[in-house]
C-alpha cells in the first residue's frame, strides 16, 4: 500500500506538469544527437530480503555499501536508431563485526541499441542490450558482479498524454544470464514531465522477476546484490533542473521496496546531463 500511495502521489504531481521535450525510455535520439549523463550513486544497506520477501538484518551487524561513478551515453545513429552504453566505476564494501571486504574498479559494462518500430499516436521501440563483465576479477573476496554475460531484449511503449501535460512509459523484457544465474523477466512503468519550464519530475517502478531456472541459490562471496536468483522492485523518484537547452541536473532517490534473496536499502544519485 505504501508503494501504491507513493507512486500515486508522484502521478498527481506529474498531472500538473508543463509539456516539454522528453528524454524517456521508448523515444529515440535524433540523428547525430547525443545524450550524455555522468552521475554518482551511493547505495547502502544493513538488511537483506530473505527468500520469503521479508527484511532481515545482515549477520554480525553487517553493512554493505556501493559507491559508483557512471557514464551513460546515447547516440542517434539515425532518427529511429539509438546506440547506448553505460560504464561504471565502483567501490563496494562489506563490513561486520569480524571482517572487512572492499573492492574497486570498473564494473559491468552495458552496450545496447534501441530501434523505433512505430511513431504514431504513441512510440513503440525494441531494444537489445549486452552486459560485458570482463573489466573485473570475479574471483576476488568481494567481486564487483557475477562475472557472467547477460543478453536482454525489451519492448518499450511511450506516449505523450497531451493535452494533459504528462508522458507515460511501459517496458517489458527478458534477460538471459549465462552460467549459473537465473534468467529474469524485466518490467518498468514510468511517468513524468515538467513542473515549470526549468523543473521536471519523473518516477519509475523498475522491477526484476526471477525465472527461477538458476543454479544453487547462494551469494557470490558476500556481495548481497550479486545473488544467483532474486526478485527486486525499485521505486525511482527524480527531480531535475534545466540550466539551459543543453545542460541538466538531476537528484534521484531510489529505495528497494520489495525483494527476495537480495539486498534491501536505498540509493541516492546526483547527475549532470548534456544533451543535444
Amino acid at each position: 500500500m505504501r508503494l501504491i500511495a507513493t507512486f500515486g502521489l508522484f502521478a498527481v504531481l506529474s498531472a500538473a506538469l508543463w509539456p516539454q521535450t522528453v528524454f524517456a525510455g521508448a523515444w529515440t535520439v535524433k540523428k547525430g544527437g547525443m545524450y550524455n549523463k555522468v552521475y554518482v550513486n551511493s547505495f547502502s544497506t544493513t538488511e537483506n530480503f530473505n527468500k520469503n520477501g521479508d527484511k532481515e538484518p545482515m549477520s554480525n551487524n553487517g553493512e554493505f555499501t556501493d559507491t559508483n561513478l557512471v557514464y551513460y551515453e546515447e547516440y542517434g545513429l539515425k532518427d529511429n536508431i539509438t546506440l547506448f552504453t553505460s560504464v561504471p566505476y565502483k567501490q563496494i564494501k562489506y563490513e561486520d563485526d569480524s571482517i572487512i571486504n572492499k573492492t574497486n574498479g570498473i564494473g559491468d559494462i552495458d552496450l545496447g541499441v534501441r530501434y523505433r518500430l512505430l511513431n504514431k499516436s504513441f512510440i513503440l521501440s525494441a531494444q537489445g542490450l549486452v552486459k560485458i563483465p570482463s573489466a573485473y576479477d570475479k574471483n576476488v573476496a568481494m567481486p564487483l558482479g557475477n562475472g557472467q554475460t547477460d543478453v536482454e531484449f525489451r519492448l518499450l511503449f511511450g506516449k505523450s498524454l497531451y493535452p494533459l501535460p504528462m508522458y507515460f512509459g511501459l517496458e517489458i523484457g527478458y534477460r538471459y544470464r549465462a552460467d549459473a544465474p537465473s534468467d529474469e523477466y524485466k518490467y518498468l512503468i514510468e511517468l513524468g514531465g515538467d513542473l515549470t519550464k526549468s523543473v521536471y519530475l519523473r518516477t519509475k517502478l523498475d522491477g526484476t522477476k526471477s525465472v527461477n531456472n538458476g543454479g544453487d541459490v547462494v551469494d557470490f562471496a558476500g556481495n548481497p546484490v550479486a545473488t544467483i536468483e532474486y526478485d527486486l522492485a525499485k521505486l525511482e523518484l527524480t527531480a531535475g533542473f534545466r540550466f539551459s537547452s543543453f545542460w541538466f541536473g538531476e537528484f534521484t532517490y531510489t529505495p528497494n521496496v520489495y525483494g527476495k534473496r537480495t539486498a534491501g536499502g536505498s540509493n541516492l544519485s546526483l547527475a549532470v546531463i548534456y544533451a543535444f
